[in-house]
């Protein structure tokens, strides 16, 4: 099969600049580690990691809300305009086969949800403590994790 795995990353539109950091890194590693990254397309955690996943050489979808594909980040290579709001994080979550949860609120916990429920891995830091999910400390465990090794 000449498919590529997909790994998604899922976080808070607003975030802190370590948050910032770390999705930059895991962006770079799903990249470097010939994945294409999945996300909700749009800005923080989400913008962070496909510039590190454009940085790296990769390539990045982003399931956005909106019907208009212009509204996605500048590092999304494949924007999928929606047009169904916050329904679209089940889209995410289909597209994806692992994720990593970096900090985020109620968007990013129903995204946990719809990953635990369909019996997908999620790597999670500084986010929602629910069984489940592997608290990771660094990027390498993250990616680690979500690549199942």
């Amino acid at each position: 099969m000449n498919r590529k795995r997909i790994i998604g990353v899922i976080g808070g539109h607003e975030a802190e600049s370590e948050h910032l950091e770390f999705a930059y890194d895991i962006g770079k590693l799903i990249a470097q580690h010939d994945c294409i990254l999945a996300c909700g397309g749009r800005t923080g955690i989400m913008e962070a990691a496909c510039k590190g996943a454009i940085d790296a050489g990769g390539i990045t979808v982003g399931i956005l809300p909106s019907e208009d594909f212009i509204l996605a980040n500048d590092y999304v290579t494949i924007p999928v305009a929606t047009g169904i709001g916050t329904a679209r994080n089940k889209i995410i979550i289909n597209t994806g086969e692992a994720f990593i949860a970096i900090c985020g609120k109620f968007g990013t916990l129903s995204e946990i949800a719809f990953a635990l429920d369909a019996h997908k891995r999620v790597a999670g830091f500084d986010t929602w403590k629910i069984e489940g999910v592997k608290h990771v400390y660094t990027p390498d465990e993250a990616i680690k994790y979500a690549l199942g090794e």
